[in-house]
């Protein structure tokens, strides 16, 4: 039942055009936000409070976000294809 529900999964994959696969599986942009993260509380070891630390990691987030300017090639394509994949709910 287990390799039946995993093949499902991977048809309902494949069913998606390439560009939207590559989205669903892409994880270079987490990756990138994760290791901007660990940056601010690699350098600083030790936070006074809670409130320190939210607010170090809320002002990488507000850094981090303003470098997210650059498209995802083909994006135009690729929203078509979800508004028709996704109908009502896009």
């Amino acid at each position: 039942m287990h390799g039946k529900t995993i093949g499902l999964k991977l048809l309902t994959y494949f069913k998606y055009p390439e560009g939207i696969r590559k989205l669903i599986h892409t994880t270079k942009t987490k990756e990138n936000f994760n290791r901007q993260l660990r940056k601010v509380t690699k350098n600083k070891t030790i936070f006074p409070n809670d409130c320190a630390l939210q607010k170090s990691l809320y002002l990488a987030m507000v850094d981090a976000s303003s470098k997210w300017a650059s498209r995802i090639c083909g994006w135009d394509q690729i929203l078509s294809q979800l508004s028709i994949f996704f109908e009502g709910r896009f």
